[in-house]
């Protein structure tokens, strides 16, 4: 996402380093780095981006970066011999942060893992992104009256399961929280996107996007250009 010239990633799953520096112009300039957990399809290209900041010519200032514990752990076993503490300043999820201009908010969700569901905010927009936990109460207020609520709809169906969302799901919390727009995201390989928009659909009366690969939202007023990416998974 980025506001006013301030890049913040949240989650860096598998390939999604490449669409970074896409988004960066061909250098992994950012100002913050959010990981909601350490399932490696959330978290496993946080170590190319590691090492990209380590390798850099000239290193800099180390780069905040807001997780859940186990994340940090995680990501150092793939690469043991470049510490991830000289190019990351780490704060602990959840909690509530200023992240340059923006504000973090951000609470456990039910997930198999410690899962941490966000809220960024900032003069004129909200951003709340469910990562793919499951449901919880929490979740209402995290995403209350967003622009944009980017949910995991990893299953589809009436099925529940309390550590994922489905499809339906999502529509109905964003139904709850009184959402501007819905982006359904987290879908296993092969999976039919459209059923889950529709899915989605017959909860929320509200835009509902489905994620894909190098789409761009724009995000509404502010001060510069404000827009938030996705890496489509």
């Amino acid at each position: 996402m980025e506001y006013d010239g301030f890049r913040v990633v949240v989650d860096l799953g598998y390939g999604t380093f490449p669409r970074l520096l896409e988004h960066c112009g061909g250098g992994p300039r950012v100002d913050a780095v959010v990981i909601t957990h350490e399932h490696p399809d959330h978290c496993a290209d946080l170590s190319a981006l590691g090492r990209a900041l380590y390798f850099a010519e000239e290193r800099g200032e180390r780069v905040p970066l807001y997780c859940t514990p186990g994340v940090v752990g995680r990501v150092q076993a793939m690469e043991p011999t470049e510490d991830l503490g000289e190019v990351f300043e780490v704060f602990e999820l959840p909690g509530r942060y200023q992240v340059g201009p923006l504000r973090l908010d951000a609470e456990l969700l039910p997930h198999h893992v410690p899962h941490a569901g966000v809220r960024l905010s900032a003069e004129g927009f909200t951003v709340a992104y469910s990562g793919d936990a499951g449901a919880a109460p929490v979740l209402g207020e995290l995403a209350a009256g967003a622009d944009v609520f980017v949910a995991g709809a990893t299953l589809q169906g009436e099925g529940r399961d309390p550590l994922l969302m489905s499809a339906v799901e999502a529509g109905e919390w964003a139904a709850r929280a009184g959402v501007k727009r819905l982006v359904v995201s987290h879908f296993w390989p092969g999976s039919d996107r459209g059923r889950s928009v529709a899915e989605a659909r017959s909860r929320f009366e509200g835009e509902v996007i489905a994620a894909e690969e190098g789409m761009v939202v724009a995000l509404g007023p502010g001060p510069g250009p404000n827009a938030v990416g996705s890496g489509g998974e």
